[in-house]
């Protein structure tokens, strides 16, 4: 599978972005979805994630209320809606893909991830 994410740009806070991930490949739909992002100087983080066919998503404490992801099967693509935007939301998004669900999201960590698409930069300005 291959990854590529697209959407970021620059932004006000209060703002809103949506960021989407296009995916290559027959199988996208056999795969947990899940966003990270990295801020300048900090290590990459999760985000939020979503079922193979959306019924289920997890989100980090900092953008539940906020972000949303949701995905397309049939146009192999997964989105994350951004709304509400912080400073501290500046960073670069990456989506990534695996093939286990987890009920506890804290076991989707950078290492288990089976494929990544480039990051796309989002800057949130004060």
């Amino acid at each position: 599978v291959q990854l590529q994410a697209s959407g970021g740009g620059v932004v006000q806070a209060g703002g809103s972005l949506r960021l989407s991930c296009t995916a290559s490949g027959r199988t996208f739909s056999s795969y947990v979805m899940v966003w990270f992002r990295q801020a300048p100087e900090k290590e990459r983080e999760f985000v939020a994630a979503i079922r193979w066919s959306g019924d289920g998503t997890h989100y980090a404490e900092s953008v539940k209320g906020r972000f949303t992801i949701s995905r397309d099967n049939a146009k192999n693509i997964v989105y994350l809606q951004m709304t509400s935007l912080k400073p501290e939301d500046t960073a670069v998004y990456y989506c990534a893909a695996e093939g286990s669900w987890y009920s506890d999201s804290s076991y989707y960590q950078e290492d288990g991830m089976e494929y990544w698409g480039k990051g796309t930069l989002v800057t949130v300005s004060s």
